[in-house]
Formats: C-alpha cells, sequence, structure tokens
C-alpha cells in the first residue's frame, strides 16, 4: 500500500508497563452501610426526557487515492510448473526437483490444503440445481465456434479416360509423393453390374425450350466398334484432365501395387496367372514378364510386397489356391511355392486349397504375412519356415462365410487388422484367433472395401454394394457411423493418402471422389491412444476369458457324451441278461437245462452221485480168510516153537488141495 494511507507510531517497550499477573482470592474492597440521615435528605426528582444514542458516530469523508494499474498474465504449464532454473526436457532434472520437494517438510501440508480446496469447490460445484435451464438468453450459433465438425467435402473427381468405363479394382497412393497415385480399371462390360445399380446415361434427357418438349437420347458409346484396353494410369491430384503416366499390357490386369521401398517399381497379377514388373518412369508395356510354365493356373488376384535387402520380393496369391514368392529381377522361377491347405500337413493337395483374395505386409513385423482366401478364413504365414507347415504353423481361422475383401492393419496399432467380407466388418487381433476383437458392424448391404485412417487412430471407413461409405470412430460411437455419405454407384476401394488429409474412392462406374478431411478426422490427440490402447487390451482378455469359457464347455460336453454313451453300454449289457422264457419239462433238452441251472437240485445231485460213488467202491473191494485142518495147525506151532521146517509138499497133495473160502463183503 502506498506511504500516504499509512501511519507508524513508535513506543519503547520498557514503557508498555509491567506484565499483570491476575489470581482469584476473596477480597473485600469496599462495604458502604445504609445511613438514616441520608436517607432524610432524599428528594424526589421530577421525571424528565432525556435521549440516549447508542450507535457509533460516524463521519463523512473523501479522500483521494493514487490508481492502481492492474493488468491480467497468462502462464502455460507444461507438464505442470517448474522453475526457471529446471529443463523440463531434461527427465533427471525434473526427477531430481521433484524428489527434492518431497522430502521437504512443508510439502504434505501443502498437498492437504490443495486437497481441501478441491473438496470445497467440489462440492460447491454439486449445490447448482441440476434441474435448472442455464444460459437460456445465449443464442443458438454461440457454441459453433467450438462444437466439432465430422465431415469430408468433395475435392475432385477423375474419370475413366477409356469411352466405355472400367471400375475400379485398385487405388494405391505414390509412397515418396503424396500427390500421385496409381489407379486401376478392371476391364469388365458394363453389364456385369452389381444389383441396384442403373446407368444413368442410358436414360434419356428432356430439353423444355418453352414450348416443346424434346427427348434428346444420349448413346454410350460411338457407333464403331471399340476395343477394350487393359490400360491403367498414374494421376496428379490437381489435374483431374489428363493422366501423368499410363501403362498397358497385352492381358487383363488385376492387381498392381508400388513397391513402398522403391516407387520405380510396380509389380501386378494377370488374368492368365503371369506376374509381371513395371517401370513407373517409363510407362508402356511391362519391363519383365514370368513365363506361362512358372504362372498361376487361375487369374492372379493378391498382391503384396515384402522385406527384403534388395526391396524386390514379393507374394502373389490366385485363386487356385496358390502362394508364390518371387524375386522382381528373375521372374523365370518362384522363390518359394505354398498352397492354402488347411489340413496342417506337408502333404498339400490343390483339391482341398482355399482361393487367395486379398494379402497383407507389415514391414514393422518383417517375418509375418496374412492371406484372406474366398472361404472366408485368414491363414498367417510365415516366411522363415522352410516347409509349408512350418511357414502355416500359426494355423488358419474361419472368420467369414464369404470370400474376404479386405485385410488392412492400423497404422498405430499393427496388431489389430480392419477385414471386411459378405455383410461384415470386424477388428480382429492375432492374439484373439477364433473371434472379432472389438467391433463388429453388419448391414444389410455387401461390404466391399474398407480402410483405416492414417491420421486418426481410432477412425476407419467402409464402403457398400448401394454406394454408401460409412465413416466409423471406435472412441466416439460403436453401433453407428459418424458420418455418411451417399455415391451413385458401389463402392469397391477406398485408400487414406499417408498423411491422411485425403480419402481417394473408386466407385463402380469407373470415377474416382477424392474427399478431403475436416480437421476432426485428420487429426489423433495423445488421449485417444491411450484410450484405444486400454481398449484393445480389454477387449483381448474379454476374448481370452470367453475362449476359455468355450473350452470348459466343450470339455463338459465331451465328458457327458462319454457317461452318456457308458450308461447307453451298460443298459445294453443288463438288456442281455433279461431271463429267459419258460422251459419245457417234457423237452429232454430243456429239462436238462432245468436241472442245470438250478442250484439247489444239482447240489443234491451231485451229493447222490458221490454217495452211489462210495457203494460201488466198497462193493469192488475184497477179503481172503483161509481155514486150516488140524494137521496144519499142529504144524505150524512146530514151526514156531524153533522146530526144523518141514518140507514143501509135493505137488498135487491134499496140502495144496486143501480148501479155501473166499468170502465176498
Amino acid at each position: 500500500m502506498h506511504s500516504a494511507n499509512q501511519f507508524v507510531y513508535t513506543r519503547e517497550r520498557r514503557r508498555f508497563g509491567r506484565q499483570c499477573l491476575f489470581s482469584d482470592r476473596n477480597q473485600l474492597m469496599l462495604s458502604i452501610n445504609p445511613s438514616k440521615r441520608q436517607r432524610c435528605q432524599y428528594i424526589l426528582r421530577n421525571p424528565v426526557h432525556q435521549g440516549t444514542q447508542l450507535s457509533r458516530q460516524l463521519a463523512y469523508t473523501i479522500m483521494e487515492t493514487e490508481n492502481v494499474s492492474l493488468a491480467d498474465h497468462g502462464m502455460y504449464h507444461y507438464e505442470g510448473g517448474w522453475p526457471r532454473e529446471v529443463n523440463i526436457k531434461d527427465e533427471e532434472a525434473t526427477l531430481r526437483h521433484r524428489k527434492k520437494i518431497e522430502r521437504d517438510d512443508n510439502w504434505g501440508g501443502q498437498v492437504v490444503g490443495l486437497i481441501h480446496q478441491s473438496l470445497d469447490v467440489a462440492e460447491e460445484n454439486n449445490t447448482v440445481n441440476i434441474y435448472e435451464d442455464f444460459f437460456l438468453d445465449l443464442p443458438s450459433e454461440a457454441g459453433d465456434s467450438i462444437r466439432t465438425a465430422f465431415e469430408a467435402r468433395q475435392k475432385n473427381i477423375f474419370h475413366d479416360p477409356e469411352i466405355i468405363r472400367r471400375p475400379i479394382a485398385v487405388i494405391d497412393w505414390t509412397p515418396n509423393d503424396v500427390r500421385r497415385f496409381l489407379v486401376l480399371h478392371s476391364n469388365i462390360p458394363l453389364a456385369r453390374r452389381m444389383p441396384g445399380e442403373s446407368n444413368k446415361k442410358d436414360k434419356p434427357k428432356e430439353k423444355d425450350d418453352g414450348k416443346k418438349k424434346l427427348i434428346l437420347l444420349t448413346p454410350l458409346v460411338k457407333q464403331e466398334k471399340i476395343e477394350n484396353t487393359n490400360d491403367f494410369y498414374i494421376w496428379n491430384l490437381e489435374n483431374p484432365l489428363k493422366p501423368m503416366t499410363s501403362f498397358s499390357c497385352d492381358d487383363k490386369v488385376l492387381k498392381t501395387l508400388y513397391c513402398p521401398k522403391d516407387e520405380n517399381w510396380i509389380a501386378g497379377g494377370l488374368q492368365s496367372g503371369k506376374i509381371c514388373i513395371w517401370n513407373s518412369r517409363m510407362g508402356g508395356q511391362p519391363v519383365s514378364i514370368c513365363p506361362l510354365e512358372a504362372a498361376h493356373r487361375e487369374p492372379a488376384a493378391a498382391l503384396c510386397w515384402v522385406h527384403s535387402k534388395t526391396n524386390t520380393e514379393f507374394y502373389t496369391g490366385s485363386h487356385d489356391g496358390s502362394v508364390k514368392y518371387w524375386d522382381g529381377r528373375d521372374l523365370e522361377q518362384p522363390i518359394q511355392e505354398l498352397l492354402m491347405d488347411p489340413q496342417m500337413t506337408d502333404d498339400q493337395m490343390r483339391s482341398r486349397s482355399h482361393g487367395v483374395t486379398v494379402m497383407e505386409f507389415e514391414y514393422t513385423i518383417p517375418i509375418r504375412f496374412i492371406v484372406g482366401t474366398d472361404m472366408g478364413s485368414i491363414f498367417i504365414g510365415n516366411r522363415k519356415g522352410m516347409t509349408p507347415m512350418e511357414t502355416l504353423a500359426a494355423g488358419n481361422y474361419r472368420l467369414f462365410n464369404g470370400p474376404i475383401r479386405t485385410v488392412e492393419r492400423n497404422p498405430f496399432f499393427v496388431k489389430n487388422f480392419l477385414i471386411t467380407g459378405d455383410w461384415c466388418a470386424k477388428i480382429w487381433a492375432e492374439e484373439c484367433k477364433g473371434s472379432p476383437l472389438t467391433f463388429l458392424i453388419k448391414k444389410s448391404n455387401q461390404i466391399l472395401c474398407g480402410s483405416w485412417s492414417t491420421a486418426r487412430c481410432s477412425l476407419f471407413v467402409t464402403g457398400d454394394s448401394e454406394g454408401e461409405l460409412d465413416f466409423w470412430d471406435m472412441l466416439l460411437n460403436q453401433r453407428k457411423s459418424i458420418f455418411s455419405m451417399k455415391f451413385s454407384a458401389r463402392i469397391l476401394c477406398v485408400k487414406f493418402r499417408p498423411d491422411g488429409e485425403y480419402l481417394a474412392v473408386g466407385l463402380g462406374n469407373g470415377d474416382i471422389q477424392i474427399l478431403e478431411m475436416d480437421k476432426a478426422m485428420k487429426q489423433s490427440s495423445s488421449k485417444d491412444k491411450g484410450l484405444m490402447v486400454a481398449m484393445f487390451e480389454r477387449e483381448q482378455l474379454r476374448c481370452k476369458l470367453l475362449e476359455g469359457r468355450v473350452e470348459e464347455i466343450k470339455l463338459k460336453h465331451r465328458l457327458t457324451a462319454a457317461d452318456l454313451e457308458r450308461k447307453t453300454l451298460i443298459e445294453a449289457q443288463e438288456k442281455e441278461k433279461i431271463a429267459p422264457e419258460p422251459l419245457d419239462p417234457d423237452n429232454p433238452d430243456e429239462f436238462l437245462r432245468i436241472i442245470t441251472s438250478d442250484e439247489e437240485f444239482r447240489d443234491i445231485f451231485n451229493s447222490f452221485q458221490d454217495h452211489v460213488l462210495k457203494t460201488d467202491k466198497k462193493r469192488q473191494k475184497r477179503e481172503y480168510i483161509m481155514d486150516l485142518t488140524d494137521f496144519e495147525m499142529e504144524l505150524t506151532t512146530h514151526h514156531s516153537m524153533g522146530n526144523l521146517p518141514t518140507p514143501p509138499a509135493a505137488p498135487g497133495s491134499d496140502e495144496e488141495n486143501m480148501n479155501m473160502n473166499i468170502i465176498n463183503t
């Protein structure tokens, strides 16, 4: 404050006096007793009126002070407020300063104070009436300046130079020059159109001159014979009248792509299955072409360049189910050949192979390539594999019911793919093999193409057979598109420029529409990448949990089926053990079966047989009893007393012919 607005009074400390020390005690300070003499002198006073002012007396004073100049200053806090001596770009310096502040004793109290202030502000904000409408007096266009617009505008249109309009097959931006792009037209007659597509040039035009109506018929082509050409072109973005370079071929060209590392090389696949190379600086006919014996058996519909030291190697795929690995310097023979056989074996068969419709390769992952087939399956290839089984060891996965149209990696998150086919578009990841990851859109029209934005990490576009171009943002809305455009013909190809500022749209009538993106569609904040990473991780975890649950259910079903089969077998065995029908006792065979099946009767019969056997054995046993005469008895006695033995009896004597009785018992 200014010195004119203050007064300073100075006094010595010793003149303040001593310090007062107070204590509580009972002390009689004064006592006045009543006096009768003074009571007699008391006189009553007459009432009087007297005013009393209890408020403070104020004085009105005018003072003139000096004016104070005030100014507002802003401060840009990048990663918080730092002292001037701390370099915020030096991680070690900021870390040392942070630790120094945290060691201070006042740091904890300051943090607690800031927390209390934040809570007070939050509680004050919560006191606002949520049912009251604020700022109703503001005009409706007041917020237009801060509203983010997701729109696209047409910048230019390029027509097919040929008289007969040919559908667009490929659009490829030049790698090192964003002002040029390659356009390949498919040489297919106009009679082969998608259902619902009409040719506006065939309709008569009416002209009203005020009096009469004249009908002017515009012919589609001239009356003279026109030969179908196989030319394709390189256009300048600013000149839609004449192409910069023209290329031609004797056969119909189905696929062409720039070499990402050397834009002078353009590889192409022909309808006859041959592979050829053009020089983008020369134009005209191809500079080299493979022989017929080394070519594919059916049209070469897919192509992708791969990482190599010479930047001249690429893969091609065909509808015959084969994938061939070429070196552009020598097209006499492919380096390697594979068949997209779904069975994991080295003995591949062409009869069960899937036709190739699209191929994809990412230079940041130099050993992997992706193949999409006409059966809706995805094959993951390994370039280091020496045998077909090693090359396709990652397996194949069925994702669609129809052919796959597009396989494109997200330029910010290369492990996530955008895949389009039949009536669906899916976000797929290598970690989640059997199911789409986060995003699945379905439409009533066939989705023919799709592409990721190269500027905004969460944006991609899809084009369908009815000419609807849809822009999808995964962070804003996963149920409906944020912006849509309608074209007069089916959309066959879409491709973002490398900087994401323009989008090239190829139509079925041979036109190329160049769309300019609004600011919101060609920029991505730092928070968007973090949100996308968190969403992909969350969805991958969800897919893994679902896959684990599916495996548990399958295992439970297998165990249930095994238990049911075992129970059925036991029931069948029990049915076989059912009691037989009553047997007839009159039949000897059945009577014997009745006897043998009765255990009690069998025991009695066995005991009876044992008794019979014992009886027979006793009958067959014999006893011999010999009767002696008196003379024989005496002779026996003499022998026992020690006399000499008697001589043996003569043959035929009476002793030999003694009587012998045999008693059989």
